[in-house]
């Protein structure tokens, strides 16, 4: 009974130097790689900044996202108003094709990008 033990705690030992081994061969990965992006930053301040992510703030931006939301409404009652008038799926189901492939075109040409 006692080999059974000795045995399987040897393997749990094992197992758990194992594990270990990786966890410090992971942390040396982190910190050479945490090394390597510092050494950049002090080389080439400007070039290691990440850019901003999310939604712009400015001026232009939500004009753009004012204009995006009154032609999205403009479709979706296009949309409604076909649905209430035409009792037939077909039209209906035309109508909403119709326009899913029409809007970006309609984007394209009514909401100018500028920058």
């Amino acid at each position: 009974m006692s080999k059974e033990r000795a045995r399987r705690r040897a393997a749990r030992e094992h197992e758990a130097g194992l594990k270990a081994s990786a966890r410090a061969a992971q942390a040396e990965r982190r910190e050479r790689r945490t090394t390597r992006a510092r050494s950049l930053r002090r080389a080439a301040p400007g070039l290691s900044r990440r850019p901003r992510v999310g939604r712009a703030d400015g001026t232009l931006a939500r004009r753009r996202r004012r204009q995006t939301s009154v032609l999205v409404a403009a479709l979706v009652a296009l949309n409604v108003l076909v649905w209430v008038l035409r009792p037939d799926w077909q039209a209906r189901l035309a109508a909403v094709v119709l326009l899913v492939l029409v809007f970006p075109v309609l984007l394209t040409l009514l909401v100018p990008r500028r920058r």
